[in-house]
């Protein structure tokens, strides 16, 4: 391979943050360039900054403005090293010649004033006294050749240290505390005699690194998503830099100031010129969020074919380099919403659930539960036949009649499922669930026969059956006055059939137990809830009165529904005698 193919490798992985592969790769390019390269040793510089060797960082930038003194974020890429190394004066010198060469160098100035930040920050900071011990310029000289630290100084790791706290003796004031050795130092400037043994050689403790974490921004699945401005901080992740001599490509922050014009015209609704800036976008900078973005402005402008493409490739580039898999799982869910307005739901659903497995966010997730949803609506809404369900009806009629309750329950349901919105299928059902003696479940489908058709009289007698069988004496009697109301509407075909279930049912709820007398049976039943609270009515007790005086005057009172319902119920206890 190349040169440029290897820095193109390396670019890839710096996009995708695997910094570790990105300085391979920058290396392989620095071993197999002709000429020396300042922008090879320019990436890899930036690549380790971005893992905190900010030492191996500055030896990178030093070569690269070695190289090419004329370019300005050579010398972004030394302040960025300094800053990271806590040499801050040395860092304010290499931005500084950066704005010299060029004078709107962002990044000189953001650096500039970080830089300033901290120095003041720094000098806020207490040294515990250690600036005014560890002036003098002869230190190390001093040390090495008293007989309490000479022995010490042959370790190099220990004279860097002093050098750190002669250097910054704010930002280094506490690390003595890791290593005894130092506070034999400390003493011996300070004259003061610890009488301390020699110690052995301490292995310098590894500094803590801690990784910044960098989160993708929450946006909304049809709108693309939106740059974050980072945090001013020279030592923060830099971006790989393209050599503006041998490629046309544009930088990473060229790349992102066409992402944000996207971005305003997507907002505008301009799809295709939003589509043209993230375009420029992704052939300036491989970074799939680009990618992503173009297919947000071509889902809303309704190419959801078009949509489906971008994602994928964003999806096939994003694996090559690694990419983050929260990137990923939104172009797998772009894909899945794209088809779900193509109304393949299958295909909507094989996308969600990938994107799932890729990052699990609770709005993909709902939106999966919702199309499998509509596909089972959809199936049950492709399996409707009238003529079937009319075979299903006939066939289950054919074994009720053999009383083939099972088979016929199943044929009823085959009819239910090809005609859900004809009653007769769940009155049919419940039919054969009753001789099955699955009275529950036999009430539940005479429910549902009424829900569909409120005035098949049928489906309240067999409710009231299956009410009937399981002693539900009240609810019965509810039901056979909602028969009576509405078969009245119809014209009073079933009311004899009506009146006989009802009457069976009040005599078998007020009859009398075995071995109870006729007075003890009335006692009873006028204790029962119901008949004492038809008795104290101040309505009934005035119309009772009036029935005593004049027997005909009740059947006046019949004809109100609520009335006649409370006075039969009284007829049926035998509180009122018709004989």
């Amino acid at each position: 391979m190349s040169a440029d193919e290897f820095k193109a490798q390396g670019n890839q992985y710096f996009a995708a943050k695997d910094f570790t592969k990105a300085i391979e790769y920058f290396t392989k390019a620095i071993e197999a360039s002709p000429t020396p390269n300042h922008v090879l040793y320019s990436n890899r510089s930036g690549s380790h900054a971005s893992l905190k060797n900010f030492g191996k960082a500055l030896e990178d930038a030093e070569e690269c403005v070695k190289i090419n003194s004329s370019w300005a974020k050579g010398y972004n890429r030394v302040g960025a090293a300094q800053y990271g190394l806590g040499n801050y004066e040395d860092a304010k010198k290499a931005y500084t010649t950066a704005l010299e060469l060029d004078s709107n160098n962002a990044m000189a100035k953001e650096g500039l004033k970080a830089v300033d930040g901290a120095q003041n920050s720094r000098r806020q900071q207490p040294d515990m006294g250690l600036g005014a011990i560890f002036n003098d310029p002869n230190l190390i000289t001093k040390l090495k050749s008293n007989p309490k630290t000479a022995e010490m100084m042959k370790d190099p790791a220990l004279v860097q240290k002093v050098l750190d706290i002669q250097q910054n003796p704010q930002a280094n004031a506490t690390s003595f505390l890791s290593d005894q050795r130092m506070m034999t130092i400390m003493a011996t400037l300070m004259g003061i005699d610890l009488d301390m043994p020699d110690l052995p050689k301490e292995k310098e403790p590894e500094a803590e690194v801690k990784k910044q974490k960098v989160e993708e921004p929450v946006v909304a699945e049809s709108e693309p998503e939106k740059e974050t401005k980072p945090e001013p901080v020279p030592s923060s992740e830099p971006t790989a830099d393209d050599d503006p001599e041998d490629s046309n490509e544009l930088s990473k922050i060229d790349a992102d100031a066409y992402k944000a014009a996207g971005n305003t015209l997507y907002k505008q609704r301009k799809f295709d010129e939003a589509i043209a800036q993230y375009n420029k976008a992704w052939e300036a900078f491989k970074d799939i969020t680009y990618l992503n973005n173009r297919a947000a402005a071509e889902y809303e402008k309704g190419d959801y074919d078009a949509a489906i493409e971008t994602c994928q490739k964003a999806i096939d580039e994003g694996r090559e380099v690694r990419a983050d898999y929260k990137v990923i799982a939104k172009s797998f869910a772009r894909i899945g919403n794209s088809y779900l307005k193509k109304n393949d739901l299958n295909n909507a659903v094989k996308y969600f659930d990938k994107s799932l497995t890729e990052h699990r966010t609770p709005d993909v997730l709902n939106k999966l539960r919702a199309t499998q949803k509509e596909i089972k609506v959809q199936e049950a809404l492709s399996y409707i036949d009238p003529e079937k369900a009319e075979e299903a009806r006939l066939e289950g009629k054919d074994y009720f009649t053999k009383s083939d309750w099972p088979n016929a329950v199943k044929a009823y349901s085959e009819m239910i499922k090809r005609a859900p919105e004809d009653a007769r299928g769940y009155s049919n059902r419940a039919a054969a669930l009753a001789k099955l003696m699955s009275f529950p479940d036999a009430v539940q489908d005479c429910n549902k026969a009424i829900e569909k058709d409120p005035s098949f009289i049928r489906a309240y007698i067999r409710k009231a059956n299956a009410q009937l069988a399981m002693r539900e004496y009240s609810q019965v009697m509810e039901t056979l006055n909602a028969a009576r109301e509405k078969d009245t509407e119809l014209g009073g075909k079933n009311v004899g059939e009506i009146d006989q279930l009802y009457n069976k049912a009040a005599s078998q709820r007020f009859s009398g137990i075995e071995g109870e007398t006729p007075e003890q049976t009335m006692e009873r039943v006028s204790r029962d809830p119901e008949i004492v609270s038809i008795l104290q009515d101040p309505v009934m007790q005035g119309i009772l009165g009036q029935a005593r005086e004049n027997p005909a005057a009740l059947q006046d009172h019949m004809r109100n529904p609520e009335v006649s319902k409370k006075i039969n119920m009284l007829i049926a206890a035998g509180v009122i005698r018709t004989r």
